[in-house]
C-alpha cells in the first residue's frame, strides 16, 4: 500500500531537482517503508512561482465556485479514507481507527469551511454626506507558506489548506517528512476536485531550511505554524522581523482539574481516552491531572485501571487501542522526564517503561508525587506519560492551573454550576472543555494564549486570519 512520496509543484508531482529522498520509518516496526522527496532551494523557487500564478487565478473565481471545489474535495476524502487510514498509520502509527476518523473530520473541515468561503461579508458604514459610499471588503491576504507537524498529519495540514482555500489565498505546504504520503493523498483529492494548478503546492524537506527561505520571501504574505513553542517563537520573529502576519498554534500543558463533586467513572474514562489518544502525543491533551483531596485516591485507582487497560499494538491490527510513538526522540524524551520525575520523589504507578525492543512503543504511564519543580510538572511531555497531584481549595487550584506560561487547553469535571462558570473565568487558556472533550470541531475557535501562540484555526476566526481589511470610500460626481 504504501508509495514514494514526491513534491507537488505547479499541479505535478515531481522529484526534487537534485533527486534528494529522505527515509520514512514504519513506527510499529522500525524498518524503511518509502521515501519522500527532499526539495532544496531551486525547488522552492518553482513552488514560490506556482504560488503566484495560483493565487492570481484562484483569488478571481467567485465564493461559489471555490465552494463547489471544496465540497468535492469533502466527498472524495471520505470515499478514500479508507486507503488514506492505512497510509498514516503505517507511517505515523496511531491505530487505524484513529487515523481514519481523523480523515473524515477533515472531510467536515473541508465542507465547512466551503462554505464559509461565501460568508466573508464586510459592511456597509453610513456616510456623513449625500452621495457617499463607505464600504468595508475583506481580500484574501496572498500566497500562504504553511508547516505542519507529524502528530496529526492530515488535520494539521487540511485546517490551514481549508481555511486558507476559502479566503482565496493559495498555499505552499511544508508538510512533515516522516508522515508524508498521507497529506499527499488528502491533497490529490483536492487536485481530482479541480483546483487549479498551483493554488497548494507541497515540499518536504529540512524544515530549518524551508521556513528561513520561504518565510521572508516577498512573495509569501502570510505564514501558519503548528509545532512547539521554541521554535514557534523563532518563527513568529522572523515573521515579524519582514512584516508577515502568522498563525502560531504552539505547545500546551493542559490542567485537566477534577472536584469532589465530579462524576470520577466519566472523568477517568473521558480523560484516560483523550489523554492516550495518539499515544498522548497532543497539542490539547490532558497532562497535569489536579484533582480535590478528597476524592483523589478513588479517582486515582480508577484511572490507573484505565491506563493499564489499555492495549498497546501496531496500530494496523485491530485490538490495538494506542499505537507507537513516532520516533525513537520520543521514546528518549520519556524516559528522561520520568528519570527526573523520579529523582525528585515522584512514584510511578503505572508503566514507565518502553515496551519491547522493536518499535517505538511506551507503556501508559501515571506518576505521582511529583515536586513542582520536576521537569514534567513546567514541560510538556508530547507522549503517554501525565502527573496526577492533590489540591485541597479553588484559590490553589487556580494559581496552579495559571503557573505556567502555556495556555491552550484545559479540563474540569464538576457537577456545580457555580465552580464550572469561576474556572471558565479564571482559568487562563485559549480552550476550555467541561464534563467532557468538545474542542476542534471546524466551527469552533482552536487556538492559545500566552506561549502557546496566538490566532485561531477553527471558527470564522480562522478565515479571518487569511484575510485584509480594505476600506473604500466613493463618492458620486
Amino acid at each position: 500500500m504504501y508509495r514514494d512520496t514526491q513534491l507537488l509543484i505547479d499541479g505535478t508531482w515531481q522529484p526534487s531537482l537534485s533527486g534528494k529522498t529522505i527515509p520514512v520509518i514504519n513506527p510499529s516496526t522500525e524498518e524503511v517503508i518509502g521515501t519522500v522527496a527532499h526539495a532544496e532551494k531551486a525547488d522552492l523557487d518553482l513552488a514560490l512561482a506556482s504560488s503566484k500564478k495560483g493565487f492570481d487565478t484562484w483569488r478571481r473565481m467567485s465564493a461559489y465556485e471555490r465552494n463547489k471545489i471544496m465540497r468535492k474535495t469533502a466527498d472524495l476524502v471520505r470515499e478514500r479514507a479508507d486507503e488514506i487510514a492505512e497510509l498514516m498509520t503505517l507511517e505515523q502509527g496511531k491505530p487505524l481507527y484513529e487515523a481514519k476518523g481523523e480523515i473524515l473530520a477533515n472531510a467536515d473541515v473541508i465542507d465547512w469551511f466551503g462554505g464559509e468561503a461565501s460568508r466573508t461579508y464586510g459592511r456597509v458604514i453610513p456616510a456623513r454626506g449625500d452621495g457617499i459610499y463607505q464600504l468595508v471588503v475583506k481580500e484574501p491576504v496572498g500566497p500562504v507558506a504553511a508547516f505542519t507537524p507529524w502528530n496529526f498529519p492530515i488535520n494539521q495540514c487540511n485546517k490551514k489548506i481549508a481555511a486558507a482555500l476559502a479566503a482565496g489565498c493559495s498555499i505552499i505546504v511544508k508538510a512533515p517528512e516522516e508522515t508524508p504520503a498521507s497529506p499527499a493523498a488528502l491533497i490529490q483529492c483536492y487536485l481530482d476536485a479541480g483546483l487549479p494548478k498551483g493554488v497548494i503546492n507541497l515540499v518536504y524537506g529540512v524544515p530549518a531550511e524551508i521556513s528561513e527561505y520561504l518565510i521572508p520571501h516577498p512573495t509569501i504574505r502570510k505564514i501558519s505554524f503548528t509545532g512547539s513553542t521554541v521554535i514557534g517563537k523563532q518563527l513568529a520573529a522572523l515573521a515579524g522581523a519582514h512584516m508577515k502576519r502568522a498563525t502560531m498554534e504552539l505547545g500546551g500543558h493542559a490542567p485537566a482539574i477534577v472536584f469532589n463533586d465530579a462524576d470520577l467513572d466519566a472523568a477517568a474514562k473521558i480523560l484516560g481516552a483523550n489523554k492516550f489518544r495518539n499515544a498522548g502525543q497532543v497539542c490539547i491533551a490532558p497532562t497535569r491531572f489536579l484533582v480535590q483531596e478528597k476524592v483523589y485516591d478513588e479517582f486515582l485507582e480508577k484511572f490507573i485501571g484505565t491506563a493499564k487497560a489499555i492495549k498497546v499494538g501496531d496500530g494496523l491490527q485491530k485490538e490495538t487501542q494506542m499505537g507507537p510513538m513516532a520516533n525513537p526522540r520520543r521514546i528518549s524524551a520519556m524516559e528522561s522526564l520520568i528519570a527526573d520525575a523520579q529523582k525528585h520523589g515522584g512514584q510511578v504507578r503505572t508503566g514507565g517503561k518502553r515496551i519491547g525492543n522493536k518499535g517505538f512503543f511506551f507503556e501508559p504511564t501515571v506518576i505521582t508525587d511529583v515536586p513542582k519543580d520536576a521537569r514534567i510538572q513546567n514541560e510538556e511531555p508530547f507522549g503517554p506519560v501525565l502527573v496526577v497531584s492533590p489540591f485541597r481549595e479553588m484559590e490553589d487550584l487556580i494559581v496552579e492551573a495559571n503557573r505556567l506560561p502555556y495556555g491552550l487547553a484545559a479540563y474540569a469535571y464538576t457537577r456545580s454550576v457555580k465552580t464550572a462558570s469561576a474556572l471558565a473565568a479564571q482559568v487562563e487558556t485559549g480552550m476550555m472543555a467541561i464534563n467532557h472533550h468538545g474542542l476542534a470541531l471546524p466551527e469552533t475557535p482552536f487556538g492559545g494564549v500566552k506561549d502557546s501562540g496566538y490566532g485561531s484555526e477553527g471558527g470564522p476566526e480562522a478565515i479571518d486570519a487569511y484575510c485584509v481589511t480594505k476600506f473604500v470610500t466613493q463618492a458620486s460626481l
